[in-house]
């Protein structure tokens, strides 16, 4: 789709990206009107949760970014099952397609990564027992005559679970057979963010980027570090703990959840974690990306919206109470424009100074030249520009780079820093590498600075020069 090449799959990439803000928004309106927020407090809150400042540090990673999926899965099971924070359990309510719903988009979410998609099973197991609970003292007291949850429910909930559990499963199978490359514990705690990380904006912030320069230095690792998830949200949140239209008990639980959350956030910074964080993500493999603690944000920010949203509703509905009673009975034009300050604040605090790249330059080679290849220089960063370019012709390529450095191919990289040679031809025509791409620009500074200039024709290799820039080299 949308023609090929690089410029192509950049702006396929870009429209995912936009699509993938959406979503998030969406999905916070979604579960914050399902939890009985009105509108006006369900869009503040949505938006505040998905375009919080923190998430600006995250603009390169799509599957972080790509999170929507949660808070509408929560909004779909919760909407199937009847239930709202505002209302309680009405079974009249209950919809077994929507729960269906809820749980195809519980597995889709998973399908994205476990970075994000292992705390979110987490929080279901964790919904999962205190409904159970809920509806056994329920019934136990018996005060519905009419059981809160059917039998296709039931079902329906038992297969979900049963999918959701056995796709995790079947994703994960590659996953345990990539060996580790240190301890768990001493990468968490590398990325562990201290306590002033909530206080901290990114440098991709326009409002916040700025101010907070010198205190982001402070820190080990900004771009996992700076948890701002917005003032204007934070003071929202506190105000929605003594007016809102949740009740008293639920704010207080919601006050816990962030307390807990930001506990879970800070990873061994709180007590080396050692019964928070470790007992849950310490004995994962590094493969599966749940070493950044700071990356459970995500729900902090998710419980403050919801909190900020109470506070909206709330005077929402003092002003709507208000206008009933004036000559004529409706909100003048002041009285609305002020009910969407809050939304107009939390916008310009997520105001983003995100640069905008240049797509690199594809060489002409790449357009022409069959695999399989390999393009020198190699490295864990040029490699990513690498697999950009092959996106004209998809060709077979050894270069590769992703989240961890799989055994063969820091092999490849150790084996070809001499070439050409003896042994690195021999080494690639093992791994049936029959053509090898020299980008003369790239390689100051690299093991092949001069590859290029090399005689190789006591190798049984031939050598061409395509251009001032680019040499080919046949291995076969």
């Amino acid at each position: 789709m949308l023609g090929e090449g690089p410029l192509a799959a950049v702006l396929r990439y870009n429209i995912l990206f936009v699509l993938a803000h959406a979503l998030l928004t969406i999905g916070g309106y979604a579960l914050i009107r399902q939890l009985g927020a009105g509108r006006t407090g369900a869009i503040v809150g949505a938006a505040a949760f998905a375009y919080a400042p923190w998430r600006l540090a995250q603009e390169g990673h799509l599957d972080i970014i790509s999170a929507g999926g949660i808070p509408l899965a929560l909004a779909m099971l919760a909407r199937g099952h009847g239930w709202s924070m505002r209302y309680g359990f009405r079974p009249d309510r209950r919809h077994v397609g929507w729960a269906a719903a809820g749980w195809l988009v519980a597995i889709w979410q998973l399908g994205l990564g476990f970075s994000l998609g292992l705390p979110f099973a987490y929080v279901l197991a964790l919904i999962f027992v205190i409904v159970a609970a809920a509806v056994l003292v329920r019934r136990l007291r018996r005060r519905s005559p009419r059981p809160v949850l059917g039998w296709r429910l039931l079902v329906t909930d038992g297969l979900g679970m049963l999918i959701f559990v056995g796709v995790g499963a079947i994703i994960a199978l590659p996953y345990l057979r990539v060996p580790d490359y240190g301890p768990a514990a001493t990468e968490i705690r590398f990325f562990s963010p201290p306590l002033r990380s909530l206080l901290i904006g990114p440098a991709e912030s326009r409002i916040w980027g700025a101010p907070h320069a010198v205190a982001r230095e402070s820190l080990g690792w900004p771009p996992e570090m700076t948890l701002l998830p917005g003032f204007v949200l934070y003071a929202l949140a506190l105000v929605g703990l003594v007016f809102s239209i949740w009740r008293i008990w639920q704010r207080l639980l919601l006050l816990t959840a962030v307390v807990v959350g930001v506990i879970f956030t800070l990873g061994s910074t709180f007590f080396e974690g050692r019964w928070t964080y470790l007992p849950l993500f310490g004995h994962l493999p590094a493969s599966f990306g749940v070493r950044i603690p700071g990356r459970l944000m995500f729900w902090v920010t998710l419980l403050l919206a919801i909190l900020a949203a109470g506070a909206v509703a709330e005077f929402v509905r003092r002003a709507e109470h208000l206008a009933a009673h004036r000559m004529p009975p409706w909100p003048g034009p002041w009285l609305r424009l002020a009910t969407f300050v809050p939304l107009l604040l939390v916008l310009v605090e997520s105001w983003s100074a995100v640069a905008h790249p240049v797509v690199p330059e594809q060489p002409p080679a790449m357009r022409t030249i069959t695999g399989p290849m390999l393009v020198l220089p190699t490295a864990a960063l040029t490699d990513q520009t690498v697999m950009l370019w092959s996106s004209t012709r998809f060709q077979q390529i050894a270069n590769g780079s992703g989240g961890f450095a799989p055994q063969r191919q820091s092999e490849l990289r150790r084996s070809v820093a001499t070439f050409p040679d003896a042994a690195s031809v021999q080494y690639l025509r093992t791994q049936q590498v029959t053509t090898v791409l020299l980008l003369r620009k790239q390689v100051a500074g690299t093991p092949w600075e001069r590859a290029g200039d090399v005689p190789v024709d006591a190798l049984g290799i031939r050598r061409e020069d395509l251009d001032n820039d680019t040499v080919v080299f046949r291995l076969n």
